[in-house]
Order: structure tokens, then C-alpha cells, then sequence
């Protein structure tokens, strides 16, 4: 059975660095003893190695887990790096991510100072 990958309901980005060679009931504990989100939610988890260049997916069909692995042969993920957090992407995020771009892009916006107006 292929997935699609907009089908669940939520999609999460585990951030940081995951041992990808883990297989199902590692990544499961990997959520459910750091995260605390539901497993049985319709909801897709991404894993990123050490190496940008591949990521695991974690997704329950309503009767078993399946995982998926994608492997980007020319390029790389944008993996947020700084944090051990789930953050929930959108579709579009996913879009991106899949592309190599920064799901979270950066502001490029500096807060004005006082008295700089004039």
C-alpha cells in the first residue's frame, strides 16, 4: 500500500538528530516517551538522521504501522537542527521540506530601534 503523503491528518517534524537506524518500535518509543503525541491519530511522524540526505516516516494505517523511507539523491533536507521538539507542519511545509527548502523560513524583518524614525 503507498501513502499519500497529505493524507493524515497531522504531520509532525521531530526536530534534532534521530538514530533513523531504528526500526518501528524504536521510533514509537522514540515519540511516545519523548513527545507524548498520540500514535493512533492519523498523524505522519519525520525522522532526519545525521546525514541530511534521507528521512523515516512513521504512520499508522488503522491496523499496523508502516514506516517510510526516503532516500534524496540530489540534494538535501532542511532539518531544523536546534531543538528536541515535535513541531506540527502544514501541507505546504511538507511541500517544501520534500523540495530541500526550510519548512520555517527565517524572517528577514529587524525590529526597529527607538528614535531611529527620523
Amino acid at each position: 500500500m503507498l501513502v499519500n503523503w497529505h493524507d493524515p491528518h497531522h504531520i509532525y517534524l521531530v526536530c534534532g538528530k534521530t538514530d533513523i537506524r531504528k526500526g518501528i518500535d524504536g521510533l514509537v518509543m522514540v515519540i511516545a516517551e519523548n513527545y507524548g503525541l498520540e500514535l493512533y491519530s492519523n498523524s505522519l511522524f519525520l525522522f532526519c538522521g545525521g546525514r541530511n540526505d534521507r528521512c523515516k516516516g512513521l504512520f499508522w494505517d488503522g491496523e499496523g504501522f508502516i514506516m517510510l523511507y526516503k532516500r534524496f539523491e540530489n540534494g538535501r533536507l532542511s532539518w531544523p537542527r536546534n531543538s528536541n521538539e515535535a513541531k506540527k507542519l502544514s501541507a505546504q511545509q511538507l511541500d517544501w521540506l520534500l523540495q530541500g527548502l526550510n519548512p520555517f523560513p527565517i524572517r528577514k524583518i529587524q525590529a526597529a530601534r527607538p528614535g531611529s524614525f527620523y
